[in-house]
C-alpha cells in the first residue's frame, strides 16, 4: 500500500505527458492516453490518497458535538486572556 499511490500518480502524470507528446503524430492514440491518464488520475488515484489519508483518524474529531464547542469556546477564552 505504501508504494502504489506514488505508482499511480507517476503512471498517470507520464500518461497524460506521453499523450501530449505523441498528440500531433498520432491524435486518436494521443487523445485516448491523456483521457486515460486523468481518469486514472481522478477515479484510482484521489480515492487511494484520501483512503490512505484518513484510514487512522477518528471523524468525530471533526464533527461540531457539545464536548468539541465547548473546547473551541475555552480555546478562544484563552486566546483572549
Amino acid at each position: 500500500m505504501k508504494y502504489i499511490f506514488p505508482i499511480l500518480l507517476l503512471a498517470s502524470v507520464v500518461g497524460a505527458c506521453y499523450g501530449f507528446y505523441i498528440r500531433e503524430a498520432d491524435p486518436k492514440t494521443g487523445e485516448f492516453l491523456i483521457g486515460a491518464s486523468i481518469s486514472l488520475l481522478f477515479f484510482i488515484t484521489m480515492p487511494v490518497f484520501i483512503y490512505r489519508r484518513w484510514k487512522d483518524r477518528s471523524v468525530k474529531e471533526y464533527m461540531l458535538t457539545r464536548e468539541n464547542l465547548e473546547k473551541m469556546r475555552d480555546r478562544s477564552k484563552d486566546k483572549k486572556l
